[in-house]
């Protein structure tokens, strides 16, 4: 018997799909907020075309990719065929892959640096094409992580709409692994708040709950969906 959940039929993918909706919805209604206001990203790094296709199938249409690169390998194809699907670049983005960002994504989640902002604004504008865009605040102060520093986020939004002529909606942020990730999530959300900004991506299989009840509008899970990465 095959129990990887990332070879499953649709119906199984429907049934992890729906219990992870209905979390989203318990967490939001007990903190007084429309559920609607949540969206459930699927995160598919590392996940090969043919196990998305069941996850599609079930019905979700919005997905989650790390690398520009391995996006694509094999979302053309997938949007090709099936076009609702919205893209979200979810992890760290250089300044050469702007291009390919631009193209395939229909949400960017990381514009973290001016070089970053430049590169997009730039690409955006030959391309014809405008992704929605969200700030990567880098709320552990963490070296070795992607995103601007809170202190500098105030600053950073205004540089992104006032010199580079970008959209901004929202931020997103990945708390340290070690600490309680809802200080981050309530940090995130303050931010959000005196920047006129409406949409915060926080949240993962672990945590999703907590950054609900702080405000989250994009939540990004992957393993309670596809299962176990190898």
């Amino acid at each position: 018997m095959n129990n990887d959940p990332s070879s499953a039929p649709p119906t199984a993918a429907r049934a992890r799909i729906e219990t992870v909706e209905a979390e989203i919805t318990a967490a939001a209604e007990r903190a007084g907020r429309d559920p609607a206001r949540v969206k459930l990203i699927a995160v598919s790094k590392t996940f090969d075309a043919a196990q998305i296709e069941p996850v599609i199938g079930a019905g979700q249409f919005r997905f989650g990719e790390n690398r520009v690169q391995e996006s694509l390998a094999k979302w053309p194809g997938l949007k090709a065929r099936h076009t609702d699907i919205e893209l979200h670049l979810i992890g760290p983005l250089q300044s050469n892959k702007a291009r390919d960002a631009v193209a395939l994504f229909d949400v960017i989640h990381t514009i973290d640096r001016p070089k970053i902002a430049a590169a997009i604004a730039r690409e955006m504008e030959q391309a014809g094409r405008a992704p929605r865009l969200l700030v990567q605040v880098n709320t552990g102060e963490e070296e070795q992580k992607a995103g601007i520093f809170p202190a500098r986020a105030d600053a950073f939004v205004k540089q992104c709409r006032e010199e580079f002529g970008l959209k901004i909606e929202g931020l997103m942020c990945i708390p340290p692994l070690d600490e309680e990730s809802a200080l981050h999530f309530a940090l995130l959300n303050k931010i959000a708040a005196r920047n006129g900004l409406d949409e915060l991506s926080m949240g993962m299989s672990a945590d999703f709950e907590n950054a609900v009840a702080l405000g989250a509008t994009y939540v990004r899970v992957g393993t309670a969906i596809f299962g176990k990465r190898g």
